[in-house]
């Protein structure tokens, strides 16, 4: 039995669009950065922190918006989609809104770009570890030197056409700090949004 009424039935398309916030858009992160694997997929859970960054990056490629297939997007992460709100690829679309990356719009949702930093609230529901990481990561005092040294490795990775999105892990992998690394992947992925 289906948790809707006939005319209240999800539709199998819907309009996505950018949540413009100048606060977020300018000092939160990517949704394929370490940060979020670190500290929003406890909180988010791992579908629909996959889901953000399926839809992110379907606004990287169309930035005004675009239609989505639910029942596309659902196979492709390897579930099902139903009018039930009981459904895995459901819940992760409430889950979504529920923790305000999305929020409902006319015909579809508005997502964020960037996923603001985890809240309080949230960060002390971790184990004690991430919560010490947590604070490792905002207390990092970034050198100048070392972030001229990662900017200029992500910037040869950009140049060299590595996807953006992977920039900061392969900057972790050489051995730079997760936050300057967040930082140097950044500034790649902006400038090559502006170029």
């Amino acid at each position: 039995m289906s948790d809707h009424t006939p005319s209240e039935l999800p539709p199998a398309r819907i309009v996505v669009r950018p949540w413009v916030d100048p606060v977020i858009d300018d000092d939160g992160f990517d949704p394929r950065s370490r940060y979020v694997e670190l500290f929003w997929l406890g909180v988010l859970g791992p579908t629909a922190t996959w889901l953000v960054r399926r839809l992110v990056a379907g606004l990287e490629q169309s930035p005004d918006g675009y239609d989505l297939d639910l029942h596309a997007t659902a196979r492709a992460m390897g579930l099902s989609y139903t009018a039930r709100r009981a459904s895995p690829f459901s819940k992760a679309l409430q889950r979504c809104v529920m923790f305000g990356l999305a929020r409902p719009i006319d015909s579809g949702l508005a997502v964020r770009r960037r996923v603001p930093p985890v809240s309080l609230r949230h960060l002390q529901r971790m184990p004690e570890q991430l919560q010490a990481a947590h604070h490792d990561w905002q207390c990092t005092a970034v050198r100048l030197d070392e972030l001229t040294r990662a900017h200029r490795l992500a910037t040869v990775m950009v140049d060299l056409g590595d996807d953006t999105s992977v920039i900061e892990h392969h900057l972790v992998a050489l051995g730079v700090r997760d936050a300057v690394a967040a930082e140097a992947a950044d500034n790649a992925y902006r400038l090559t949004r502006t170029s």
